[in-house]
């Protein structure tokens, strides 16, 4: 079998408003997403007898709870594909830290396998699978930064300065689901439109219950905002500031202290995965 290596961006919430709540516990939302150069990176192995396995994965993630899993035979049954894949993940964006590596992840291996099999589904089709397995994975497949509203499935490609960042993870992994039940949350933000996001630069609006519930996060962001402004990504527990350029960013990294970890990561206007579409297969 022939291996193919393909890329899965993380992503920034530049900003994060809850602008009301549905019947059934979802929230209307309002975000900037953001792609960056960390990347997890997928091994895809076609195989000719129809079995999805996984090899190296996450840890603590079973192979059949995994989402590249799961991904991939959501794409086998609406792509009616009587071809199968080996899967191997590793891992360098961190889980529960808001950066959407579950998701991209799971959109790399739709991307991928869509072309590598043949299926030839559309974009659009494709978002449409991935908002069954996440609502962050539409964003990954269509491969561009976007406001996006909804639950964060309605995407409108946006335009972004070109911008370096410090990422830092804080060494703790924040669950998802308790935040969204927060009876603290603020869920009535008013919505706002892209100009009064670029004029504001918006709130996370978990960053607060973050803070008080996690004091090493609480921590971190104090430290981070001492050099730039410091803001939550996505519910956490990765936090991240805008820096003037990559030397700035690499000198603010570095400063990081144990055990914490931080890197400088550019932002992209277009997935890595798209390119290696546009490329071909190769690995």
């Amino acid at each position: 079998m022939t291996t193919t290596t393909w890329p899965a961006p993380a992503k920034l919430n530049l900003f994060l408003h809850i602008t009301g709540r549905r019947p059934g516990g979802y929230h209307d939302l309002q975000t900037v997403f953001q792609l960056i150069d960390l990347c997890d990176d997928i091994d895809i192995a076609v195989r000719a007898d129809g079995r999805i396995e996984r090899g190296a994965g996450p840890e603590g993630v079973a192979p059949q709870a995994d989402l590249v899993v799961r991904a991939a035979r959501l794409l086998q049954s609406a792509g009616g594909s009587r071809l199968g894949a080996m899967l191997s993940v590793t891992k360098r964006i961190p889980m529960g830290g808001g950066l959407g590596g579950g998701s991209s992840d799971a959109a790399t291996v739709l991307l991928a396998l869509n072309q590598l099999w043949g299926c030839g589904l559309s974009m659009e089709r494709l978002a449409e699978l991935g908002a069954q397995l996440g609502a962050d994975v539409p964003v990954f497949v269509r491969g561009s930064s976007a406001w996006a509203e909804g639950r964060g499935e309605v995407l409108t490609p946006v335009s972004l300065p070109e911008r370096w960042y410090v990422v830092l993870h804080p060494k703790v992994a924040v669950p998802t689901a308790p935040l969204f039940q927060a009876p603290e949350l603020t869920r009535n933000s008013p919505p706002i439109t892209m100009r009064g996001f670029l004029e504001s630069g918006g709130t996370n609006a978990f960053e607060p219950v973050v803070r008080a519930r996690y004091p090493e996060v609480d921590r971190a962001l104090d430290w981070l905002g001492r050099f730039a402004p410091a803001r939550l990504t996505g519910t956490g527990s990765c936090i991240f500031a805008p820096c003037l350029d990559e030397d700035a960013a690499r000198r603010i990294a570095a400063r990081v202290p144990a055990p914490w970890r931080a890197q400088a990561a550019r932002g992209l206007a277009v997935s890595p995965v798209h390119e290696r579409l546009r490329l071909g297969t190769g690995g």
